[in-house]
């Protein structure tokens, strides 16, 4: 009782004072966000509705407020960015006073407290933190000093491990021999041990040990963790749904003494989890703090109703979240258009018609973006944009054709091409690892360029003498002979199987198959891609002489230009008209993905479709084709769960004549159509009939797509008779087996398609 009364009296104190013009900005979810000092906070700001704000206000009013001093408020973030900005806010609302904070990314708060206390853990304060070359470095000669083969166990993979234990703070002694697994015969962690007594004898620690040392430190030293537990008492967190476990344990350890931690962040979109983010720890947000408050931020303050409501719905299918709605007092917009096409080309094409449009409408390129799942859809963007003039920047990675694992693979494709290619061969020559070293690479420049021959000559006559070790012999000697059986193969073999058996025949495909760390996968994808881009060309030479005038073409400077990124790499954007194409099953959401993580990955490629639709202000486009080559190899689609887990009454469908869809409605995107059956009977709308048109049937059977093929007997497709494909035109049935054709098409030439792929001539 005594204690109500004392809360009315304060309340009553301070409405006897005008509130700080900083809270009169305030929405009232923010306001209380703001306002809530007192215990654990956890505030779930959805897309767009000002968490940036709540946060540099509520460090604000605590010094205004005089809670503490700047000394005793800890705020993290993930980024340096985020960390400027929030200090520059503060100081824009209550003076110079950011220098004293603790403001920082969770590594530089961590390395901040490491270097007072590193003697704690055998390191001197002046310790050096080493970059991923160095620490690559570092673990390749700890492998070659236990006699790993290193081409069968790439260092690389096994730092990411090391990197994946340490997210989870696991040290040598914590991972348990099952965990540990077979990689490098079974001696992991016996290296992992290694890797950690050499940094420590180098006094250096990596990224991942500025944490795991930290957790150290509080866990073995109990005075060094009263100290910064006394010290902080007000502590904010910036996107805690992205938090490790290591980042996790670390916050837990410094707020148990106040309980004065706020955590600001929105469980929709945490789509972090192959680097290590933990979406169960903001989920479980009010376990960890007993009488913790959850304010939801609700109000947006970027996009349309139709789009904020799109999300809404489709977001709602996910069992794993605490649950928000995003409303808007914004003008009624246009609903989010869902466009189906025949093939990749065609979704890129119109894509780009519809971007000049409203280029055309006085709208900046700058505020355009597609948005695809993975990198190697980019590459049919890149390409439209170039051939049509419209200027581009890809954001969080280069272009497709300036990729690491694309430019290596092109270097053998000019080197086959042209033998004399100096710039070729240096790439090369020791990717994958042949053991040929710097040494190795001056003595062949050296003979290079005293006859004025070719590199590739100049190893010719080397291997035939004794200048070289024999191992370096030997390895150049199988890397030439691979060249010239090649180049021997470019008359014989269609130029799309060569490219195919020089990534495969030289290690480099399975060089990546093997590395474990999480960026193999894309680049395997984009290698695949890369394949694919051949197939439109008449040889090797021309395909080379499209790559560098589109190379020289992409090279601009300023300017208004369209933004191209994955979803992930969208995160924290905004723009005006948002293009999201490939949405089909397989791609969006990606069949790996979910293979390899079940039902929780699945919700994790819905948020990551949450995301994409709620960084468009104004239009949200989304596409999908019935068709897409994909390594290679054309296959039939079927629209994403996600298109028919739209609701129905914010969307406007399209598709062309010939495109086929429809999975098992329930409220999406088929009750639009009036009139036609679907596969299971039900009554659908208008023009659902033209939607099934040459479409097969299709079933979703444990998360996943299976097609099942439906035959119509008007389509009588048999050995002899000439049919007509979309993209190698006409040409005759040689053969057919379980829904394939072999067909030798007039210009052409002999491919193997799906039947559904071709109409009788």
């Amino acid at each position: 009782m005594v204690s109500q009364d004392l809360t009315k009296e304060k309340e009553n104190q301070e409405s006897l004072f005008p509130e700080p013009r900083y809270l009169s900005v305030l929405n009232e979810g923010q306001l209380r966000a703001v306002k809530a000092l007192d215990g654990p906070v956890l505030v779930l700001a959805g897309a767009g509705t000002g968490k940036t704000r709540v946060l540099t206000t509520r460090l604000a009013h605590i010094l205004v407020t005089k809670r503490a001093f700047p000394g005793q408020i800890l705020a993290v973030t993930f980024t340096n960015k985020a960390a400027r900005e929030m200090r520059e806010r503060v100081n824009g609302l209550v003076g110079e006073v950011a220098e004293s904070l603790w403001i920082g990314t969770f590594h530089s708060v961590a390395a901040r407290i490491l270097r007072r206390h590193a003697e704690s853990v055998g390191l001197k304060p002046n310790f050096t933190i080493l970059d991923s070359d160095d620490q690559i470095r570092l673990v390749k000669q700890i492998m070659q000093a236990e006699n790993i083969d290193t081409s069968r166990w790439p260092p690389r993979s096994l730092l990411g491990i090391i990197q994946r234990w340490k997210d989870r703070g696991l040290a040598p002694g914590n991972v348990s021999v099952a965990e540990a697994g077979d990689f490098a015969n079974g001696k992991v962690l016996d290296l992992y041990r290694d890797y950690q007594s050499r940094l420590i004898t180098l006094n250096a620690c990596d990224f991942g040990d500025l944490l795991l040392h930290n957790l150290k430190l509080f866990t073995e030293h109990n005075a060094i963790l009263a100290d910064y537990q006394r010290r902080f008492k007000y502590m904010m967190v910036d996107e805690y749904q992205d938090t490790n476990v290591a980042q996790y344990l670390w916050l837990r350890l410094l707020a148990m003494e106040h309980r004065n931690i706020c955590c600001v962040g929105d469980d929709d979109q945490s789509i972090y989890s192959w680097r290590g983010a933990e979406i169960g720890n903001i989920l479980k947000f009010e376990k960890d703090f007993d009488g913790a408050q959850i304010i939801r931020l609700e109000q947006n303050y970027r996009s349309t109703p139709e789009i904020l409501a799109a999300a809404s719905a489709l977001i709602a299918y996910n069992a794993g979240r605490l649950g928000k709605t995003l409303w808007t007092e914004a003008e009624k917009g246009e609903k989010v258009s869902v466009r189906g096409v025949w093939d990749g080309e065609t979704e890129a094409r119109e894509i780009c018609d519809e971007i000049e449009a409203v280029q055309r409408g006085n709208v900046s390129l700058d505020q355009v973006a597609v948005l695809v799942r993975a990198s190697f859809q980019m590459r049919e963007f890149e390409e439209r944009f170039i051939t049509i003039g419209i200027p581009y920047r890809v954001i969080g990675g280069p272009r497709f054709y300036e990729r690491m694992e694309i430019r290596d693979a092109i270097a053998y494709f000019r080197l086959v091409s042209s033998p004399t290619d100096d710039l070729a061969f240096e790439r090369i020559v020791n990717t994958p690892r042949r053991g040929i070293g710097t040494a190795t690479l001056q003595t062949i420049h050296q003979l290079s360029r005293s006859t004025d021959i070719p590199a590739l000559e100049a190893v010719r006559r080397l291997i035939e003498t004794d200048e070289l070790r024999p191992q370096t012999r030997r390895a150049l000697a199988s890397l030439l002979s691979n060249i010239d059986r090649w180049r021997a193969l470019i008359d014989q073999l269609n130029h799309t199987e060569l490219a195919e058996i020089i990534l495969d025949e030289s290690g480099y495909t399975e060089m990546w198959q093997n590395d474990k760390s999480p960026e193999a996968p894309g680049r395997l994808e984009n290698l695949k891609e890369l394949i694919s881009a051949l197939e439109e060309f008449e040889s090797l030479t021309g395909f080379l002489e499209h790559v560098s005038l589109v190379m020289e073409a992409g090279e601009v400077d300023g300017g208004d230009m369209v933004s191209l990124m994955t979803l992930h790499a969208a995160k924290g954007l905004e723009f005006n008209h948002v293009f999201l194409p490939g949405w089909e099953e397989g791609t969006f959401p990606n069949q790996r993905s979910i293979d390899e993580g079940g039902a929780p990955a699945l919700e994790e490629e819905r948020r990551l479709a949450y995301v994409g639709l709620t960084r468009a202000r104004q239009r949200a486009y989304v596409s999908f084709a019935s068709n897409r080559r994909i390594y290679n190899q054309w296959q039939s689609c079927i629209p994403s769960r996600f298109i028919e887990e739209l609701p129905a009454d914010q969307t406007d469908i399209s598709a062309e004549t010939g495109v086929y869809g429809g999975i098992p409605s329930q409220g999406g995107y088929a009750e639009s159509f009036a009139g036609g059956v679907d596969w299971d009977g039900k009554e659908r709308g208008p023009g659902f009939d033209r939607w099934q048109r040459n479409r097969r049937d299709h079933t979703i059977i444990e998360g996943k797509a299976r097609i099942i093929d439906n035959v119509t007997p008007d389509k009588k497709i048999r050995i002899g008779v000439r049919v007509f494909h979309q993209k190698f035109g006409y040409g005759k049935v040689i053969a057919s087996e379980s829904g394939k054709l072999e067909i030798e098409f007039e210009k052409a030439g002999i491919k193997k398609v799906m039947d559904s792929f071709v109409e009788l001539a």
